[in-house]
């Protein structure tokens, strides 16, 4: 359908080590050193005084909060879910019943004005100013526009034109989503193919590596500082016509066809600062027999080989259901291998019938019987409160 605080924490946390080490140097002068101090201590010089190291205020309110969470609680925030309509109350009501960590906005959420949309984010944040639920929204321009009123171009028109307008694009888009309270935007589709007749071709900014891998970082940069940007469909939608609306697309494609075809734009968009990277429900079959959204290696891949460091997200899991395939139709199933793939967020855009309180028992099942490490999940529910804070709106 449709980072990160960790850097800072680890230089703090170098920052706080050096601090140490120069108060330990100080304190172990020889004896000659120490009689001389002792001899001048009637009137002493004036000295600098080291900084003691201060604790990041973020982090420190991050920890506290997480200590006094349960694991139900942890696990409940790293869900991304869909309530349909338009009424502030019962969307905030939504998201306070679950304890979720976001809200994903269709099209069935979008009021005729921007002013009615802000009051709806607005409702959503009432309940937990300091860390709000993250509100997702697809805003690519183009063909997945949600706004009515966001006239800027996508990636069919600006593919054509200098990288330079794909920034301008997504900086103007960015301004729309954060007056009306939009915090993360799933609006940049790093895939690259040059099939006109495949599914993703209208959607991508470039046809080939390099194109793509220029817009991509642009849009990235448009949207700094503004919303959290999100990289998708990772590891590439491009290597077949297959819509993962309907199916599982599959190609045989393995870790060199990635890295010189589909990796390059992700690539770009990571070392730009994207924010989030969104996994696509796609089997590389000569990676992984998983869809990418369920899969370990590919979230190794990612990390290790891509550096990305910030948050990863599933494309909506509903999705998978759909393609009617007999080993996807267990909603709260699929939320444990995606969580346990490494996702740090699950996205669905549940249907009817789909009980989120049955999908947060069952990853919390999951982590007390010892299939989800329950460090894991402390560290996801971690990064993502560090991210709620974030954006949270200062006074």
């Amino acid at each position: 359908m449709r980072s990160v605080p960790s850097r800072p924490l680890r230089a703090l946390a170098l920052t706080a080590a050096a601090a140490v080490a120069l108060t330990a140097a100080g304190c172990t002068g020889g004896g000659a050193a120490a009689s001389r101090t002792a001899e001048r201590s009637a009137t002493p010089a004036p000295t600098a005084q080291a900084a003691a190291p201060t604790a990041d205020p973020a982090a420190a309110y991050v920890d506290a909060r997480l200590r006094n969470m349960t694991l139900r609680q942890k696990v409940a925030s790293l869900f991304m879910l869909h309530a349909p309509g338009t009424d502030p109350a019962a969307l905030r009501g939504f998201v306070d019943r679950y304890g979720l960590g976001g809200l994903i906005l269709m099209k069935d959420n979008i009021p005729a004005t921007p002013e009615a949309l802000a009051a709806e984010t607005a409702a959503t944040r009432a309940s937990d100013p300091a860390a709000p639920p993250l509100i997702g929204i697809d805003e690519e321009g183009g063909d997945v526009t949600r706004l009515p009123w966001d006239g800027g171009p996508g990636a069919e028109a600006l593919r054509s034109q200098p990288p330079e307008a794909t920034r301008q694009a997504f900086a103007q888009r960015a301004q729309l989503l954060k007056q009306v309270g939009v915090t993360v935007n799933f609006g940049t589709v790093a895939d690259v193919t040059p099939d006109p007749s495949s599914f993703i071709a209208d959607r991508v900014l470039g046809t080939d590596p390099s194109s793509a891998a220029a817009r991509v970082a642009a849009s990235v940069a448009g949207q700094k500082g503004v919303v959290l940007s999100t990289l998708k469909h990772f590891p590439g939608h491009g290597e077949t016509d297959a819509d993962s609306h309907l199916t599982v697309p599959t190609a045989p494609i393995d870790l060199g066809g990635f890295g010189a075809r589909d990796g390059p734009p992700f690539r770009a968009g990571i070392d730009a600062g994207a924010d989030l990277v969104m996994f696509g429900h796609l089997v590389y079959s000569g990676v992984d027999a998983q869809p990418a959204s369920l899969s370990p290696a590919w979230h190794r891949i990612l990390t290790d080989r891509l550096g990305f460091r910030g948050v990863s997200i599933t494309d909506d899991l509903r999705m998978l259901q759909d393609t009617g395939l007999p080993q996807y139709q267990d909603a709260g199933a699929n939320a444990v291998a995606a969580v346990a793939a490494g996702n740090t967020m699950v996205l669905m855009v549940q249907s009817a019938g789909t009980d989120p309180d049955a999908m947060i028992d069952a990853v919390t099942a999951a982590v007390a019987d010892g299939r989800i490490p329950a460090a894991q999940v402390d560290a996801q529910a971690r990064a993502l409160l560090l991210l709620r804070h974030a954006v949270a709106p200062k006074e």
